[in-house]
């Protein structure tokens, strides 16, 4: 790899900032709502999953980032809140699968149009950084 450029830590900060920025802001909206931030994740792992079948404890930790046991003391603390289910699996009982009330698919529902938004404003920096590391990928630069 060639050396690296003021511009290259300079794009680098950039798109770390803008990543703090966008991340602090989505905390602050996402308490306004009424939810924690791992609350929030855990919301949209079961959302993003996808709609044929609810996901799984396991399916959720992967997204998570989290042990076993962390994702059911978070999934205990959301059922708790009226923000999720758990339900047996129709093909395997010992499988337990945790949905949305319709309580949280409402609030996930504005939470996420108000992070979309706000990440049209994180594009130019993220295009603009893939168009740099494109540059510096190519092997006739330098």
């Amino acid at each position: 790899m060639n050396e690296l450029s003021q511009e290259d830590f300079a794009s680098l900060l950039a798109f770390r900032t803008g990543l703090r920025r966008y991340l602090r802001w989505s905390e602050t909206r996402v308490r306004e709502a009424g939810l924690t931030p791992a609350q929030h994740q855990l919301l949209l792992a079961i959302k993003g999953h996808g709609p044929q079948v609810a996901p799984t404890v396991g399916d959720l930790a992967g997204y998570l980032l989290l042990r076993h046991h962390s994702t059911v003391e978070l999934i205990d603390r959301a059922e708790r809140a009226g923000l999720v289910r758990r339900v047996r699996d129709a093909d395997d009982n010992r499988v337990i699968r945790v949905s949305l009330t319709a309580a949280a698919d409402r609030v996930l529902s504005e939470l996420t149009r108000l992070h979309l938004a706000e990440l049209q404003s994180l594009a130019p920096i993220l295009d603009r950084l893939s168009t740099e590391l494109k540059i510096l990928e190519d092997p006739r630069h330098g």
